[in-house]
């Protein structure tokens, strides 16, 4: 049986910082402090943030030495791609009506 994250995807990946540390480990895993560079803020607030996405099962962590390393766990995010994906009709449609709109005012 699994357990249920603390904090859902969509929480996780409310914060902008949080969206920001899963961009930067999707290119490479990295240590709390290559993480903290690209960040103006503290440490500890670098740590709650990487909890939040471990809670969401977003990242996972492991000792290397001393170091604690985080890496991506993208599997998490393909619940917000299907619910994303859902609307993309929508889009279609407003994108299939401009462009009848822009053709037919562009044969006038």
């Amino acid at each position: 049986m699994s357990v249920a994250p603390k904090h859902d995807v969509y929480q996780a990946i409310a914060d902008s910082s949080r969206r920001e540390m899963l961009m930067l480990l999707a290119k490479n895993d990295a240590s709390i402090k290559e993480i903290s560079e690209h960040f103006s803020i503290s440490r500890t607030a670098i740590v709650k943030h990487l909890n939040v996405l471990s809670d969401a099962n977003l990242v996972s962590d492991r000792k290397s030495g001393r170091k604690k390393i985080y890496s991506l766990q993208p599997e998490q995010l393909s619940e917000v791609k299907e619910w994303v994906s859902y609307f993309e009709q929508f889009w279609d449609n407003k994108i299939s009506m401009l462009r009848h709109l822009v053709e037919s005012n562009s044969e006038e």
